[in-house]
């Protein structure tokens, strides 16, 4: 599992203590690589906590924000599993989610959630929707 953390200080204990249930009740081996983009805040701290408690987690910090691309390739790269889920560290995605979507890859090559009622503020909406445009 890779998740770009960008400035999450707040959503990061509820977050892992979501995933780490559910990614139990799979029964199955699984690793969680946390890729800090450069956060300004203090997510690293925690998750630097959370990676010395938990074997499965490993906890990568980029020196800057490259963004959520970047954050994504790098934890890619350091995955060691054979199916890798990704998820944002925002909360609007469901961890409860992953089984279902385990399920699915075993008929498919790639399985892909959508976050339907996304809460995001309009900055944002506005720069995925440029980027979205210059990449069609």
């Amino acid at each position: 599992m890779v998740i770009p953390i960008y400035n999450e200080e707040e959503n990061i204990p509820f977050l892992w203590e979501e995933l780490k249930g559910v990614l139990k009740s799979l029964k199955k081996d699984y690793e969680v690589i946390f890729v800090d983009d450069g956060s300004t805040d203090d997510s690293f701290d925690l998750l630097k906590r959370i990676g010395d408690k938990e074997e499965c987690v490993r906890v990568i910090k980029l020196r800057k924000n490259y963004g959520q691309s970047a954050a994504f390739d790098v934890g890619f790269k350091e995955a060691k599993g054979k199916i890798i889920v990704t998820m944002d560290a925002d909360l609007q995605n469901d961890p409860k989610d992953i089984p279902h979507l385990l399920e699915l890859i075993e008929d498919y090559d790639v399985v892909c959630g959508w976050r339907y009622n996304r809460k995001d503020p309009w900055l944002k909406k506005v720069s995925s929707k440029i980027a979205n445009f210059i990449r069609t």
